[in-house]
């Protein structure tokens, strides 16, 4: 892992485990780990505005990873598929690459459903969970399953199109803004933008996502598994709802918050990407600082 260095200064990149995951690292690397997941299609660069304020408030590190398929992390293999759980046996090899002690996850939109899952199944190795307008993993019930099967084998059998690339990273940028599932604007967009773009031989941009990650999943959790799931966190956790986001259009939200033994949960006005967002990013750096400094206060008492 890389040296110290200031709370002020740019990400330093490194990869992490086995599968060679990029990451960017914020923070002194004897501080306290917190390892951020970021949501689909996006990457490490959508903490690029709140890590500093955090490091600088805690004194903490946070390692924010690209996870496979994204960013500048590498594709799975043929065959392979970015379900929520897959993701989980890279994170546990990068937990202990990261070291013995328990760390907090940080999670925005789908990394906050993969952070979820990995707290349930390693509670002894997280400390706490902070989670930003996402909690679990999308769900069907039984009856929906076999349409969900039908779905994803579907997308999997058509044709591949060539990639389309874009003339200026402005164009991918508009790209994005107009053609993205959630509202941003290009401000916010810009940095998740510029990380997940690379330059072809032709001079011109193109995505370095996998294109399978928009595949539609063969199977998705059921309710009661997904509820099952999340009573089984036991660190304290902190959630970030946005009032524009995407978290109060799922269905059982009350319920999966009561789930959640030790669960705060705030409302703060922004959009879904309201972590990235210039005139908010302050508001939800402050709430985590409140709910770090709080928790920490009560386990020395």
């Amino acid at each position: 892992m890389p040296l110290s260095h200031s709370a002020n200064a740019g990400p330093i990149e490194t990869t992490l485990g086995e599968a060679g995951l990029a990451a960017q690292v914020w923070g002194a690397a004897e501080a306290p780990v917190w390892l951020a997941l970021h949501g689909w299609l996006d990457n490490a660069a959508t903490f690029s505005r709140l890590a500093p304020l955090l490091v600088e408030a805690l004194g903490i590190r946070v390692v924010a990873l690209d996870l496979p398929g994204h960013g500048r992390s590498p594709h799975r293999g043929d065959g392979g598929d970015y379900s929520p759980w897959g993701y989980l046996p890279e994170l546990v090899e990068v937990v202990e690459t990261l070291g013995p002690a328990p760390l907090t996850l940080l999670g925005h939109s789908m990394g906050a459903g993969v952070a979820s899952l990995l707290a349930a199944a390693l509670p002894a190795r997280v400390a706490r969970l902070v989670l930003i307008d996402g909690l679990a993993p999308l769900t069907t019930t039984p009856e929906q399953a076999p349409e969900q099967l039908r779905l994803g084998l579907r997308a999997r059998r058509r044709p591949r199109r060539g990639e389309h690339g874009y003339a200026t990273l402005e164009a991918a940028l508009e790209a994005r803004v107009n053609g993205g599932r959630t509202r941003l604007d290009a401000d916010t967009a810009r940095p998740i933008v510029e990380r997940g773009l690379r330059r072809g031989e032709d001079g011109l941009f193109y995505w370095r996502s996998d294109r399978r990650l928009i595949w539609p999943s063969l199977l998705r959790l059921s309710p009661e598994q997904m509820l099952a799931l999340l009573g089984e966190i036991v660190a304290p956790t902190l959630l970030i709802q946005a009032t524009a986001g995407v978290l109060g259009e799922r269905e059982q939200l009350a319920e999966s918050c009561q789930r959640v033994r030790r669960l705060q949960r705030r409302v703060v006005s922004g959009g879904h990407h309201l972590h990235l967002e210039r005139t908010r990013v302050a508001q939800v750096a402050a709430e985590v600082v409140r709910f770090t400094r709080v928790g920490d206060a009560s386990a020395l008492a």
